[in-house]
């Protein structure tokens, strides 16, 4: 793997303005509040969190979807949003998007040839008519679609087809980057697992780079090589999968993966889960200090006073956290300070 980052996530923030009461007051809504992290090449990283915490809205920025309020991407050393509009038309040749749900973004009024074929036309690639077959039917075979199946249109797959039809788009211009937004949590579970097999085969075939967004661990544990956990509009950790996984250094990682099941019937019976207190807090108002801590079994009174710096508390691993090492058992006086 390469040393020079392919992207970098430089603090962004999305903010939006909102109004809310009877009277129509103006607030703001941190959707993603000062992110930072870098992707490698031939890197599959993650993005994880519950709905709502501003995965989605820091994949649309980065693909240039939206604009943040502050903060930049760079991709291969150049600023996504200083570019030119000409500039930025070729960056979406390098940078791709699998979506989630792949019957909805689609086109039902078009054949899977025009599907597929028609980011060859938007971008001016492959004229000749004989290369533009020869590419597409690369395509069908890196992805399992029979050429049969060329003249149907969408709603004549399944779900599985379907995705398989969105990945095959996504890879028609030989892109370096694939931001994928939950690309299998509209599927069967059985499906699951053969997208999740594609997606590693063409990395490995084709030396893709993913960004994989999405809410469920067990998922990503498969896929990825590093995992960004998002609360609220903010990483609390990151660090590589199996590090992630066997030593969560943020008590909300630690929650999370309580409740991802594991295989073995025994170490299933035995250990315990830890179950969240209270809602998710609304990103209007979110509380002071440390965002996690009116949730947090271990928390104390700096929690909800100091916002926690983000520190790497081992070689690259990296929290969020004021109180390391937050497994201690909190006292009753830390408790009742918290009222």
């Amino acid at each position: 793997m390469s040393t020079r980052p392919l992207l970098e996530v430089k603090d962004i923030k999305k903010h939006f303005t909102v109004r809310k009461g009877l009277f129509g007051e103006k607030g703001t809504v941190k959707a993603v509040d000062g992110v930072s992290f870098s992707v490698f090449p031939q890197e599959s990283f993650a993005v994880v969190g519950e709905s709502g915490c501003g995965k989605t809205t820091l994949g649309r920025m980065i693909l240039a979807l939206d604009k943040p309020t502050a903060g930049d991407v760079v991709f291969e050393g150049r600023s996504i949003y200083g570019m030119r509009s000409s500039e930025l038309r070729g960056l979406r040749r390098e940078m791709q998007v699998i979506f989630q749900d792949p019957f909805s973004s689609l086109n039902p009024r078009m054949t899977v040839e025009s599907i597929i074929t028609e980011p060859f036309i938007i971008h001016g690639v492959y004229p000749d008519k004989a290369e533009r077959r020869k590419r597409l039917l690369q395509l069908l075979e890196f992805c399992g679609i029979a050429q049969s199946h060329l003249e149907r249109h969408p709603h004549e797959f399944s779900g599985g087809q379907r995705q398989r039809i969105g990945i095959a788009r996504a890879l028609a211009l030989n892109p370096k980057l694939i931001v994928a937004d939950e690309p299998v949590s509209a599927l069967d579970v059985s499906i699951q697992a053969q997208i999740l097999n594609l997606l590693k085969d063409l990395q490995r075939e084709l030396k893709l780079t993913y960004i994989f967004i999405s809410h469920d661990f067990s998922v990503v544990r498969h896929l990825c090589n590093r995992i960004a956990v998002m609360y609220l509009g903010r990483v609390v950790e990151l660090a590589e999968s199996e590090t992630l996984f066997n030593d969560p250094q943020h008590p909300y990682t630690e929650a999370l993966l309580s409740a991802v099941p594991i295989p073995d019937p025994n170490i299933e019976k035995r250990r315990k889960r830890i179950l969240l207190t209270g809602d998710v807090p609304s990103p209007l108002k979110p509380p002071p200090g440390c965002h996690f801590h009116p949730r947090c079994r271990y928390a104390q009174k700096p929690c909800r006073r100091d916002s926690p710096d983000f520190i790497e508390v081992k070689p690259g691993h990296w929290a969020a956290c004021p109180i390391q090492p937050f497994r201690q058992k909190p006292s009753d006086a830390a408790l009742t300070a918290l009222g």
